[in-house]
């Protein structure tokens, strides 16, 4: 089990996201769980998954991510947390973004700006446990079909990587998920791409990840990591006609 497991808080941020929820009923068993996210709404279906899981209490938070000033506050309010899920982010609208700055500015401060800023704040208040992060193979090699979303996880999973190495010997860990496509509410409408995993995949190998002990990095599912390896290498004239 995670080393935060059995005592200690879990931070679910983000708390509608399905691949939160899902780690979040694996490592709930005998914990209390904050479930933060902006206005309630929703959220008393997660609530009845968690205690059926076994965990001994939840509550909520009132969370904007956007808001970077209140995120030292929340964690607090949160109590001794052991386990946090930075499940938070949009896709955002690429076609828009191209056009309107606004646009790109609020994928870039979701998926980039405020998880760096809460990111910067759990290794800060937490003295052990771990910590799960989200990247994406978006990020691996910016594509013309989403090159707003994909350069925030390239930012974000070079600020992990950085992280890691901070956090080494520390007794706090992070482990950072890099999934192909996830099938799930954000996803919706859209067709799957080669290698696509489903919420629950992506929970059990981070969770399983976590039970090791120490910071790291996985694919999802495994067999990405080849994929990733030959889209470096793939020529910009072919690259830039890719699809989502």
């Amino acid at each position: 089990m995670p080393s935060g497991s059995g005592q200690g808080t879990v931070l679910l941020l983000g708390a509608r996201s399905d691949i939160g929820g899902e780690i979040a009923a694996r490592v709930c068993q005998g914990r209390e769980v904050v479930l933060a996210a902006r206005g309630n709404g929703g959220l008393q279906d997660v609530e009845k998954r968690l205690l059926a899981a076994g965990a001994a209490a939840v509550r909520t938070l009132d969370f904007d991510a956007t808001d970077v000033d209140s995120h030292r506050r929340i964690v607090r309010e949160a109590g001794e947390v052991t386990t946090a899920i930075v499940a938070f982010g949009i896709l955002g609208d690429q076609e828009l973004a191209e056009r309107d700055e606004r646009e790109a500015a609020r994928i870039a401060t979701v998926d980039y700006l405020a998880q760096v800023s809460m990111l910067t704040v759990l290794a800060d208040e937490m003295t052990r446990g771990e910590i799960y992060a989200f990247s994406s193979i978006a990020g691996w090699r910016a594509r013309r079909a989403n090159y707003v979303y994909g350069s925030t996880k390239a930012g974000l999973d070079a600020f992990c990587q950085g992280l890691m190495d901070r956090l080494h010997g520390s007794g706090l860990n992070l482990i950072l998920a890099r999934p192909g496509f996830v099938i799930g509410k954000m996803t919706q409408g859209m067709t799957p791409a080669v290698m696509s995993v489903t919420p629950d995949v992506v929970a059990d190998v981070v969770v399983e990840a976590a039970a090791r002990g120490k910071s790291a990095t996985v694919w999802i599912p495994r067999r990405l990591a080849v994929l990733a390896a030959i889209m470096r290498v793939v020529p910009r004239p072919v690259w830039r006609h890719m699809p989502r």
